[in-house]
């Protein structure tokens, strides 16, 4: 019967926090988040609880810093109001009018939409990060 530890004695790797960048608000966490998605790249915003504050946020790689192959980093925001607590999309669009940045249960034609993802257990590599 064929083993299903995995290699290295199924022991997971001791992972380094990430690092943790708080934003002003949920806005620049989203505008951010956005001009990720408008570059094609899968992009979602990850929700959790934390001493009683939603947490909103989502993980990106600082590449090639110096002798690194990357820095994880992870971008963040408290949803201290509430605005984003039930939304399972977060809708972006930028024309002459301005900006607008709509929390949705679905998406709609003509914005940027990011899915919102739940966390009900976080991995370890964010369970240890200092989010003041």
């Amino acid at each position: 019967m064929p083993s299903t530890e995995k290699s290295g004695g199924g022991k997971p790797p001791n992972l380094a926090p990430v690092v943790a960048i708080k934003l002003s608000s949920v806005k620049d966490l989203v505008r951010m988040a956005s001009s990720v998605a408008m570059t094609m790249q899968s992009t979602y915003i990850i929700r959790f609880r934390r001493n009683g504050r939603t947490v909103l946020g989502f993980l990106a790689v600082f590449r090639d810093y110096y002798n690194y192959y990357g820095v994880p980093m992870f971008y963040y925001a408290f949803d201290d109001d509430g605005a984003f607590s039930e939304a399972s999309y977060v809708l972006v669009k930028l024309d002459e009018r301005g900006e607008r940045i709509e929390p949705s249960a679905s998406s709609k034609p003509g914005y940027v939409t990011i899915p919102i993802i739940n966390i009900e257990k976080l991995p370890p590599f964010l369970e240890t990060v200092d989010l003041d």
